[in-house]
């Protein structure tokens, strides 16, 4: 089992950046494939960008295009989301998640088992 603390949420400008991280409890976070949500304003949770177990392999929504980097640090058991040249549609709750398939990039929160409790980041046009 894992817990996820997210943090680094906040208010930016549009243009400006922001560096999410999550951070897992547990000595089985490398086993773990890991996930980044976000649940805009009265819509549903989407997929945002995912990393596997060795950062051998990663996915992004399309919508990212290009300006959303995911990594993680299996020493620090923490997995990060850096997001540049933030747009007004990118303001919502992040949530990081975890999969226990350690292959894994799926975008659908379906696989995810585990989450955290979310972080706001709201960027202003």
């Amino acid at each position: 089992q894992v817990q996820l603390v997210e943090s680094g949420g906040g208010l930016v400008q549009a243009g400006g950046s922001l560096r999410l991280s999550c951070a897992a409890s547990g000595r089985t976070f490398s086993s773990y494939s890991m996930g980044w949500f976000r649940q805009p304003p009265g819509q549903e949770r989407e997929f945002v960008a995912a990393i596997t177990s060795n950062s051998g392999s990663t996915s992004y929504a399309d919508s990212i295009s290009g300006r959303f980097t995911i990594s993680r640090d299996n020493a620090k058991n923490t997995v990060y989301l850096q997001m540049n040249s933030l747009k007004a549609g990118d303001t919502g709750v992040y949530s990081c998640a975890a999969n226990v398939n350690r292959y894994s990039t799926a975008r659908s929160r379906t696989y995810y088992g585990y989450w955290g409790q979310g972080t706001q980041v709201t960027v202003s046009s």
